[in-house]
């Protein structure tokens, strides 16, 4: 019984460490890498080139890599992250019901089957610009890769233009 309350207790506590952290700590913001290198490289913290991930025909459009395996750590000593936010900087169908999927694993399509993606949808106004969107992503190991696709209602094509926010934990 002693021991089941000690893991309940240590259980909690690191909890509410990864809260306080995720709460408390610096947020990065990554776009697309200057010079990109295969699946290692593809976002950099130095660069204003966001993302582009474009619809299918009124359906998904391809997965486009967002992070590489090297891009996490950030911070020196990091060993976890979450995606936090993504900021909408243009899209290419205003006034549309936009939907985007966020996965975190080896590809897109691997992470989505094993259910570790998170989704939005938005609509944006066509004069708007720079739209701050909260992500629910679960943690992950530095150097997991991250993927996004998009889907506009009716669309054939739609591209979403974003730059990509993360949280990262040293536990």
């Amino acid at each position: 019984m002693t021991t089941t309350i000690i893991n309940g207790v240590d259980a909690i506590v690191r909890e509410v460490e990864i809260v306080e952290t995720h709460l408390h700590s610096r947020e990065v913001w990554l776009a697309a890498a200057a010079v990109p290198v295969g699946e290692t490289h593809v976002a950099d913290v130095d660069t204003m080139v966001a993302f582009v991930a474009d619809a299918g025909n009124d359906t998904w459009g391809n997965w486009l890599q967002i992070l590489g395996s090297s891009d996490t750590p950030v911070a020196t000593g990091m060993v976890r992250f979450d995606t936090h936010r993504v900021v909408v900087s243009a899209v290419e169908r205003a006034n549309s019901e936009t939907r985007v999927q966020v996965a975190l694993g080896t590809s897109g399509a691997a992470a989505f089957a094993a259910g570790i993606f998170t989704e939005l949808v938005f609509s944006v106004p066509a004069n708007a610009r720079n739209i701050p969107i909260d992500l629910r992503s679960m943690l992950v190991l530095a150097g997991t890769k991250a993927w996004a696709r998009v889907w506009v209602d009716g669309q054939d094509t739609g591209t979403v233009t974003f730059f990509l926010g993360i949280h990262e934990y040293n536990q």
